[in-house]
């Protein structure tokens, strides 16, 4: 029976999500409201779905989501009932407040901060990826997935990064092709085990990423930095260091969207640079670090789907697709000798990934959640990108120059004259903004520009922070 609970339920036919999981969040927004108490019957589901007119089997799906996330319970003969352990959401909302307070505190200094290009946290699909997580762990067979897996990732995980890359990348590569690892960064490191030795050369763009040079550098490696215009790496600084007689063993670069410049390597300049690996017997380490979020027409396909590639290693990550702190990322190569010991590797340190959350996230691409956050995503970041140009033409178009971004999350600001980056810094600090430095991705501080990242601030912030830099340029 039903104890004063008025059934209201809408279910939108044209929503990208899918019917039982609407039932499911409809029920669960009334318990967060307090219509629905503990212990309160809900229907049957045969009289749920004539009141909702659709197939029992949906309802039944629905109620099975809310059993297993511990919102409902099922009495045997009684019916469904909403769970008698519930949280106080009253109490829940007010820690929530109290927690804000030392995070304030911890960045005391700063009221707004300008990333290198991190998505909005606040648009993650975290619902649909916890909900994703506790079936999977309530459902499988628990003493499987404890267990320990394979050292190169779940199989069907690495099918699913296969089918990606082959279909919206062009390449052509098997799951023996790819190793799964916790974070683009790891994938970065296992790379570098195994490819460099003391003393061995690896050329790198400037400005660049420095946490894959540090990876480098721990091996022993040198680093050798090659200039980058508004077509990408320099072909001639490359070429300079082939023929100087070091042993180059790889070169690290970002085609599609150059860190932190955001310029696309030209067609021209792969083409030579696959040559060239090719010639000088250099592997190429690609990182495609944000190829998702695009607004043109299709991202550049990467350099690795070229079948006349001989040597590379492909590097990416799901993190800027689902949250920040989901740490996985993936590394393919053709190099069957190189996936072999990299997943040795991975072994001694790691032994396996969370093959729970990967799970996770595999469910989330086969129910095409992933897609419709991509699709969410995209629009939502280029209305911010779009924000953001219109304020930066309106502020600060006289004193720098810029190109409005094709994709990505990130401006790369040049100012017309040369500026004392570390006094911006400081002067900017003093008014709660904080900016990240050239030196960060430049050997010497020999570039001038910055790159401000605005997937992640309101339009607000970027107006506030916008304005503050113009005034000191």
């Amino acid at each position: 029976m039903l104890r004063g609970w008025k059934f209201e339920i809408q279910l939108d036919e044209k929503s990208d999500k899918a019917v039982y999981l609407q039932i499911a969040d409809a029920i669960i927004k009334d318990i967060h409201s307090g219509r629905l108490k503990a212990g309160d019957a809900l229907p049957g589901s045969r009289n749920l779905a004539q009141l909702l007119k659709v197939n029992r089997n949906t309802v039944v799906e629905a109620l099975n989501v809310l059993i297993i996330e511990g919102w409902v319970i099922s009495k045997e003969r009684q019916g469904t009932f909403i769970a008698d352990t519930l949280p106080d959401f009253k109490e829940v909302q007010k820690s929530n407040r109290v927690v804000s307070t030392p995070k304030s505190t911890m960045h005391s200094h700063y009221h707004l901060q300008f990333d290198d290009g991190s998505p909005d946290s606040k648009i993650a699909p975290i619902t649909e990826l916890a909900r994703a997580y506790r079936q999977i762990f309530n459902l499988k067979a628990r003493w499987q997935m404890v267990g320990y897996g394979n050292e190169l990732g779940g199989l069907e995980f690495r099918k699913s990064i296969v089918q990606m890359l082959n279909h919206q990348r062009g390449m052509q590569v098997n799951e023996q092709n790819i190793c799964i690892t916790r974070g683009s960064q790891m994938a970065m490191y296992l790379t570098a085990q195994y490819l460099f030795t003391k003393n061995d050369y690896v050329i790198v763009e400037n400005p660049g990423y420095k946490p894959a040079w540090s990876a480098f550098e721990n091996t022993g490696a040198k680093l050798l930095p090659a200039s980058v215009d508004k077509d990408g790496l320099l072909i001639d600084d490359v070429v300079s260091y082939l023929k100087s007689g070091k042993k180059i063993k790889a070169i690290y670069v970002t085609p599609h969207r150059q860190y932190p410049t955001t310029v696309t390597l030209s067609l021209k300049r792969r083409l030579e640079l696959i040559r060239l690996s090719n010639e000088y017997g250099f592997t190429i380490i690609e990182d495609d670090y944000d190829n998702e979020f695009h607004f043109g027409y299709r991202p550049v396909l990467p350099l690795s789907s070229f079948t006349e590639l001989k040597n590379y290693v492909y590097v990416g990550t799901m993190s800027k697709v689902v949250a920040p702190a989901l740490r996985i990322g993936y590394l393919a190569s053709n190099d069957d000798a190189l996936i072999e010991k990299v997943g040795s590797l991975r072994k001694i340190i790691d032994v396996q990934g969370d093959s729970i959350m990967e799970q996770a996230v595999l469910q989330l691409i086969k129910d095409g959640t992933i897609k419709r956050h991509i699709k969410k995503a995209t629009n939502h970041y280029k209305a911010k990108r779009d924000f953001m140009a219109t304020v930066l033409n309106k502020h600060i178009k006289s004193k720098a120059t810029y190109a409005i971004p094709e994709g990505g999350l990130a401006f790369w600001i040049v100012p017309n004259t040369q500026i004392d980056w570390s006094q911006v810094s400081q002067t900017l600090k003093n008014k709660g903004i904080k900016i990240i430095t050239p030196d960060t991705y430049s050997f010497a501080e020999t570039v001038n520009g910055i790159r401000l990242g605005y997937g992640s601030l309101s339009e607000k912030e970027l107006e506030e922070g916008i304005i503050a830099l113009a005034e000191i340029l």
